[in-house]
């Protein structure tokens, strides 16, 4: 912990107070989510398993180390109770994401909803999604509370700040425990108006000229991370220099073409067939 680093008292109160707003706001209910924090390079403080993370108290939080085995001396408040069945999930962030002072696991409803459904939150919709989260990808499904889940998370942490745990939440990466949570509001955000996008039926992305003006703010703000230049490039569009034009559209294919070589295709399958 370095001289500025907040203290372990600190901590404890920041991530009691998440623990509050996110019941507060919907992203968790009952015993569900939980919250971690970095102390230092070796200790992590973490919500414990089965608690209602609203109706926490900051003595009941529990300190492990990097084996996820406890480190510090259980008290009257938390000698009975046992880390976070994801502590995992968690420790597997801290691994990849040096960086990395705050992990909160949520399970945000639309965001769920639209997992379940195979709607991506991928994509180049909203300003605000572009400039503090970047590109949301989701995970393959994975087994809540297993090594597999830690498994499938292992990628696509490395370089986002936000992703989705099919059919099981988000996990989020941020500096401290708050800024952690309002990425994670963030994240139910684009979720909700993204089912309200498909309610509507319509929505067109933001163009690459603009996606790539938040990209520059994204930069200047210190958010982007590394590799996530060519997803924007993949999905946006967004795959020039800036001051310079986008590359013009793909021509459509030629049909005439196209339907000379289905019908080959078909009469060889034909053959093949006798």
């Amino acid at each position: 912990m370095t001289a500025n680093s907040p203290t372990e008292a600190a901590l404890r109160a920041e991530v009691v107070r998440v623990g509050q707003l996110m019941y507060d706001r919907s992203l968790v209910i009952g015993r569900d989510g939980n919250i971690s924090a970095r102390l230092d390079d070796d200790r992590i403080l973490v919500t414990p398993s089965g608690l209602c993370k609203g109706m926490m108290s900051e003595e009941q939080l529990i300190v492990i180390d990097m084996q996820g085995r406890r480190a510090d001396s259980p008290t009257d408040a938390n000698r009975h109770l046992r880390p976070t069945s994801e502590i995992a999930m968690h420790l597997e962030v801290y691994r990849r994401r040096p960086d990395a002072g705050a992990v909160v696991h949520a399970h945000p409803p639309h965001a769920i909803a639209l997992s379940i459904a195979g709607v991506s939150l991928t994509d180049c919709m909203l300003p605000e999604a572009i400039v503090f989260l970047g590109l949301i990808q989701t995970t393959p499904y994975a087994t809540p509370s297993s090594p597999e889940n830690a498994a499938a998370i292992r990628r696509l942490i490395a370089n986002h700040d936000a992703i989705l745990l099919q059919r099981h939440g988000s996990l989020v990466v941020g500096a401290d425990p708050l800024d952690a949570f309002f990425k994670t509001e963030t994240l139910e955000q684009i979720a909700r108006v993204t089912f309200m996008l498909q309610l509507l039926g319509r929505g067109d992305p933001l163009p690459p000229e603009q996606v790539q003006k938040l990209l520059a703010q994204r930069e200047a703000l210190g958010y982007a991370r590394p590799g996530e230049a060519e997803e924007f490039c993949a999905v946006c569009g967004v795959c020039h220099p800036a001051g310079q034009s986008c590359p013009p559209p793909a021509s459509p294919p030629d049909e005439e073409l196209v339907s000379l070589i289905t019908r080959r295709v078909m009469e060889a399958l034909a053959q093949n067939g006798r």
